[in-house]
């Protein structure tokens, strides 16, 4: 049996978050426990511990960032929020597993109690956001998974409108959008929103029972990391010639093999560990394979905090790749070729679950 993974709240650390009364102090005070945390990176922090409290600091930055930017618009005559709203974020964030240089993944929902000007207010409200949040070094979403977005910013009843549209549209796109979805964690704001949006969500694979054959369709699609010899395959050109894609080849193959499992059993955690605690505790899935998907993924975990920084405008930036003299490093090189047999084995299991699926199919 899988051991269950404990969590150490590390509060010392954030009464500079908690105290800031404008976003340059804010910024400030990530700047300074960023950099602390870093230190702690050799230091008495478990990959898994170190993680959590990366993600308490990205959570108590986005709550005061809420508040600034509320406070901001009473000041300018805008006023307080209309109706109740959820602040909720996606992603890396979403699954508590964000870096200190994660970008931003984050939506709104908005309470369905009428007010006649509360969809400017709440646009108004969802640009300054990201507007702070990107102050605060959080850049913007390429794919635009923002609050400041329409798609990612609704009302309770238009999020299960959409939620319904995406579930009965098995194309690529929309089902791509559902799993994004499917990694939402609620910050700030009014939690009974997020709670019901979440029973929402789950009922479309309820009455969509092809649903979880098309997230696995997406799932089991990620670039080869081992040839055919079991050596590990690494970037051929451009800047990352020599280095590997610690984020595309081992970690987000994991993501998504753990999420597709849950779903599959109704699971509502948004954590890739927790995933997989409560898969095991449900005997949901072959331990051998639950096991190795763990095994991997606390590896994953640890690659991807290795990968070399550089610092911009005082803070920290990785492309996510282990450079070319790491990779020469036996002892990286080995426990990577490792790791990515692991995920190998994982990535065939469901590429077998994937075609028994669809000889199923009439």
């Amino acid at each position: 049996m899988m051991e269950p993974i404990s969590f150490t709240n590390y509060s010392w650390s954030y009464r500079g978050i908690d105290g800031a009364v404008s976003v340059p102090e804010l910024r400030q005070a990530r700047v300074i426990l960023q950099n602390e945390l870093q230190e702690l990176l050799s230091a008495s922090l478990s990959p898994i511990e170190w993680y959590q409290t990366v993600n308490e600091l990205h959570d108590r930055i986005a709550r005061k960032a809420v508040e600034l930017c509320i406070q901001g618009m009473v000041e300018e005559g805008f006023g307080q929020p209309p109706v109740p709203y959820a602040f909720i974020v996606f992603g890396s964030s979403g699954r508590e597993e964000a870096t200190l240089w994660s970008d931003q993944d984050n939506g709104m929902i908005i309470s369905d109690i009428p007010h006649e000007g509360k969809g400017e207010y709440f646009a108004e409200l969802g640009q300054r956001m990201t507007d702070i949040l990107e102050g605060l070094g959080y850049a913007k979403c390429e794919g635009k998974v923002m609050c400041s977005e329409p798609l990612w910013r609704k009302t309770l009843a238009s999020w299960k409108q959409q939620l319904s549209e995406w579930s009965s549209d098995l194309n690529w796109e929309p089902v791509r959008n559902l799993i994004i979805a499917s990694d939402m964690r609620f910050v700030a704001g009014e939690q009974s929103l997020a709670e019901e949006w979440i029973t929402s969500f789950y009922e479309q694979f309820r009455l969509v029972p092809e649903l979880s054959d098309a997230v696995l369709r997406n799932t089991v699609k990620h670039k080869a990391t081992l040839n055919v010899l079991g050596r590990v395959v690494t970037e051929r050109f451009g800047e990352h010639a020599g280095g590997f894609d610690v984020k595309y080849g081992l970690y987000i193959p994991l993501v998504n093999s753990a999420r597709y499992l849950a779903l599959q059993h109704g699971i509502k955690e948004s954590s890739t560990l927790k995933r997989m605690e409560r898969l095991t505790s449900l005997e949901a899935v072959p331990f051998t394979l639950l096991d190795a998907c763990q095994r991997a993924f606390i590896a994953a975990l640890k690659f991807r905090r290795s990968t070399p920084v550089v610092i911009q405008g005082n803070l920290q930036n990785s492309s996510g790749f282990l450079d070319e003299k790491q990779m020469k490093q036996k002892q990286i090189h080995y426990e990577l070729r490792d790791t990515l047999g692991l995920v190998r084995r994982v990535h065939r299991a469901l590429q077998r679950q994937l075609r028994f699926a669809e000889r199923r199919r009439p």
